[in-house]
């Protein structure tokens, strides 16, 4: 079985008889030992002697008392934030239930890096033995930003960190402002762009996410964004569906959306208000998509057996930041689903 996503730490968890995730005092280790948990240069002695006692034990009571010996505030913030999430991570039956309840109850208290991780460990469970490279790029969208640029007349999307360090990069080398102009920074076209002769290449870089992902004219791309929300509500809601692209929405009695990210939900709440949308509205949509359940008894009876519509759209800013929770909240559903 080939091999994908090591960063996610999946090797540190245990899969449980149910099929869920559970966390491990080595996946608690593996948050501890992350940059943004790392006691600065200036920490203070608290600080360093809470986190050196937590990599020996990382499952050791922490007390208001600890958090509040931290000399600084943002420190006392950040730690907080981290033995809460440890502590539910290691009280709870799996880590997709843990998810579940956050995308249900809301997660305001919670830095979102931390619910992006925990969405890169479950997508890795719930695609365990996937063999197609485009739904493996396309379930990047789930957990990591992308920017969306049109390049030979088709939209593509590349991984906004790596474009971003990329032309950073760039800056740093041409820093005058007539290198910059002879040597512009080179567009995100220029990456590898997923297609057949290179699809194979995915295995052995899926962590470096760097290859570009051809939504706008590659219809492999676009099923395999559709099998990822298929898996992904199937692993966490114990519910069946079929997903596919649409061009638009063409049933007068539509009854349900999800907008997958705050555009896209922007855009859907206007259309089911009947308001008149922008009249460049269309270039922000990255792609729609209809869901239909296989058991029509699951769905709210205000829905019945009418499909969902799911919207995807970019940002002004051009980045696409889909968000997965609003699958597990957003979804019409009668009655909730088994969850691991």
């Amino acid at each position: 079985m080939r091999e994908f996503w090591v960063v996610s730490g999946h090797h540190l968890t245990r899969r449980a008889d149910h099929g869920g995730l559970v966390a491990t005092p080595e996946l608690i280790m593996a948050y501890l030992a992350r940059p943004e948990l790392m006691p600065p240069s200036d920490a203070c002695d608290a600080e360093r002697n809470l986190h050196a006692s937590l990599l020996a034990n990382p499952l050791r009571p922490v007390s208001d008392a600890d958090i509040a010996a931290l000399a600084d505030p943002d420190a006392r913030e950040n730690w907080s934030f981290m033995v809460s999430f440890r502590d539910r991570l290691m009280a709870a039956p799996s880590l997709e239930a843990v998810y579940v309840a956050l995308a249900r109850k809301g997660a305001s208290d919670l830095p979102p890096i931390f619910l992006s991780q925990l969405c890169h460990l479950i997508l890795r469970n719930a695609l365990e033995g996937c063999d197609d490279p485009y739904t493996l790029r396309a379930a990047e969208l789930f957990y990591r930003s992308q920017l969306a640029a049109v390049h030979d007349k088709t939209l593509l999307l590349a991984d906004a960190e790596v474009i971003e360090a990329e032309q950073q990069a760039q800056h740093d080398v041409h820093s005058s402002p007539l290198s910059a102009m002879l040597q512009p920074p080179k567009a995100f076209g220029e990456m590898d762009v997923m297609d057949d002769e290179n699809a194979w290449t995915y295995w052995s870089r899926s962590d470096a996410h760097a290859m570009a992902m051809n939504i706008g004219g590659n219809a492999k791309a676009r099923d395999g964004l559709c099998r990822v929300i298929e898996r992904w509500i199937g692993h966490l809601l114990g519910v069946t569906v079929k997903a596919e692209t649409v061009a638009a929405i063409e049933d007068r009695d539509w009854r349900w959306f999800v907008g997958l990210d705050s555009e896209a939900t922007r855009i859907g709440n206007a259309l089911w208000r009947g308001e008149k949308l922008e009249s460049n509205v269309g270039d922000s949509i990255v792609a729609l998509m209809r869901l239909s359940f296989a058991d029509p008894r699951l769905v709210d009876e205000r829905v019945g057996d009418k499909p969902v519509y799911l919207i995807l759209a970019k940002g002004a800013d051009k980045v696409v930041r889909l968000k997965p929770q609003n699958l597990i909240a957003g979804l019409p559903l009668a009655a909730t689903g088994g969850v691991a």
